[in-house]
């Protein structure tokens, strides 16, 4: 067994999206960030997780990086050990929710990708987190990865499928976490994907929002290490 964990990041994230909770596990996991930036539908960013991970591996996805994993459990169930989605739903967007995304593509294509990315920062983060240096960190990791890719990603996520018929064939250890005061992807959304997956736990992250591996890296990776544990992993420190 090779022990690979693949993190899958989310809108307009980077490695940064991931980096304390790799750091915590590294004692049980050897993680590996996926480069979503190039994909330009979410199923060819599942080929694209597929190409770099080895033959098994367990999956985790964030927002949507989420969707991401569902749409590597669609394709290739079979090379998954464990599912970790995170912030995330197995719901496709309403029109309320498709013309929140098309206001931001505009300002941006615009070239208001600046006043865009701050703009979402009340929807990303728990309260107590806004003006804090970790608002600072995900503002920096946007600018990083860009209009471009925030267009392509948004475009992508528009047109995601409908992937709550596939849930109940999930058979793996599965983790679903929320944080508490997301409102992108609220714990109600959390419940309805670990309510129809079979071996799923659902986790809810004090204290944190939709960034919950930045807003709290530590509960993150607590849950992670008892999922982990559930795949099996217990190579030194586990």
């Amino acid at each position: 067994m090779t022990d690979t964990l693949m993190l899958l990041p989310g809108l307009n994230c980077d490695e940064r999206l991931w980096r304390d909770v790799a750091a915590g596990l590294a004692d049980i996991a050897d993680s590996k960030v996926v480069d979503l930036s190039v994909g330009e539908t979410i199923a060819g960013m599942a080929h694209l997780v597929l190409a770099a991970a080895p033959q098994r591996f367990c999956l985790a996805g964030l927002s949507m990086g989420g969707y991401v994993a569902l749409e590597v459990m669609r394709q290739a169930p079979e090379r998954v050990m464990g599912l970790a989605l995170l912030d995330t739903s197995a719901r496709p967007d309403d029109d309320a929710r498709r013309e929140v995304r098309r206001t931001g593509m505009a300002a941006a294509a615009q070239g208001k990708f600046g006043l865009v990315v701050r703009a979402m920062q009340p929807g990303l983060l728990a309260p107590q987190h806004l003006d804090q240096p970790v608002a600072a960190e995900v503002i920096a990791m946007s600018e990083r990865t860009g209009a471009e890719v925030y267009l392509r990603h948004q475009r992508a996520i528009m047109e995601r499928i409908d992937s709550r018929p596939s849930l109940g064939a999930i058979d793996v250890p599965t983790l679903v976490g929320v944080g508490e005061s997301d409102t992108l992807t609220p714990p109600e959304l959390a419940q309805e994907m670990a309510g129809a997956i079979p071996e799923a736990v659902l986790v809810v992250f004090a204290g944190a929002g939709h960034m919950s591996t930045m807003e709290a890296p530590e509960a993150v990776g607590a849950a992670m290490r008892a999922w982990l544990a559930r795949v099996g992993w217990f190579r030194s420190g586990g």
